[in-house]
């Protein structure tokens, strides 16, 4: 595990922050030309810990069945590298982090970042490590933006992107749900104007959150085969208690107004790497009914796609509980690069 700094970095909105921390982990090891790296990028309220032992909502280890001596992102071929994002709250520079003008958690005065901003942080990073070309990106998810964003920011940084439950644009319109997502954390009792930090946090509110989430990814459908209805109740609160004693509510924030302004459809003529694309067809953040027109548009912009659809009863967590209904495809697709 290690830590990338540097100082004055700026921002797409034109803020520059005094100091930006981005924290990265890595699996394998870098050959003496520095070229067999891949770049994995983790999920919205993921951390970047992608081949540890698994939680239960996956916020860790996430890929973990996938990483390792001869799996796909095979460390006994490839450097695997991962990185925390900007903005979140596992180590990189976030709302929860001191500003070093104030001496004070950022909080609500934490500047607006986009996916090219997430993505420079983590090309600062890699150049840092001496890495100038990769063998792919890949992620999932919101991952599955910032692999997009990498084709159309670093064209020629990579030769292939593996981008899983999601799209170049956002299908779902997530900004409108904003609002109400601020008003909802703003009520918690211990919101303080944004200043929950000196109040104890807005924890029973996130928590509330978490558990509408995991239900609508599929985590029910998940573990129904192994325990009963009390025991699955049992289970998710318990793992959203967990993930809201974490995560920061202004770090929520910060990261859905940046989903709810991905849209990269007119920027895909930029890319140049091959790309290897799966949805499931119970998703119901990136339905397989968008792969059609996502495949259509990338072709049409020049894209060398490939795409993958699989059929699941778990929805968003399919593509990783249920790697090997894609793993195959895509190490045909990583054998290409």
């Amino acid at each position: 595990m290690g830590t990338f700094r540097t100082t004055d970095f700026h921002l797409q909105c034109g803020v520059v922050l005094p100091e930006l921390e981005v924290a990265y982990e890595s699996y394998g090891t870098l050959n003496a030309d520095r070229d067999n790296a891949i770049l994995i990028a983790h999920g919205i309220t993921s951390t970047h810990l992608g081949g540890h032992e698994p939680t239960l909502d996956r916020r860790r280890g996430w890929w973990s069945e996938i990483i390792g001596p001869g799996e796909l992102l095979d460390t006994d071929r490839y450097c695997i590298i991962s990185s925390n994002i900007l903005g979140s709250s596992y180590g990189s520079t976030g709302p929860a982090s001191i500003n070093p003008e104030t001496s004070k958690p950022y909080g609500a005065a934490f500047p607006q970042i986009d996916y090219a901003d997430i993505v420079n942080a983590q090309h600062l990073m890699l150049r840092d490590l001496g890495i100038s070309e990769l063998v792919a990106v890949a992620g999932a998810s919101i991952g599955g933006f910032q692999v997009f964003q990498w084709a159309v920011s670093y064209p020629d940084f990579m030769k292939g992107i593996l981008a899983l439950d999601t799209a170049p644009w956002d299908p779902m319109n997530v900004k409108d749900s904003v609002p109400e997502l601020i008003e909802t954390l703003s009520a918690d009792s211990n919101w303080n104007d944004g200043d929950y930090y000196s109040s104890g946090g807005v924890v029973e509110t996130l928590t509330k959150m978490r558990i509408a989430t995991l239900r609508s990814y599929g985590i029910e459908e998940k573990l129904a085969k192994t325990h009963t209805t009390d025991e699955i109740d049992e289970l998710i609160k318990n793992t959203a208690s967990e993930w809201a004693g974490e995560f920061d509510a202004h770090a929520l924030i910060r990261q859905m107004q940046a989903w709810g302004d991905f849209d990269l459809r007119g920027q895909l003529g930029r890319i140049r790497a091959r790309a290897f694309y799966v949805l499931c067809d119970t998703d119901e953040l990136f339905p397989s009914s968008i792969g059609e027109e996502v495949v259509e548009v990338l072709k049409s912009n020049g894209v060398d796609v490939t795409y993958h659809e699989i059929s699941s009863e778990l929805g968003h967590y399919a593509t990783t509980d249920e790697s090997e209904k894609w793993v195959p495809a895509a190490a045909k697709f990583l054998n290409r690069q």
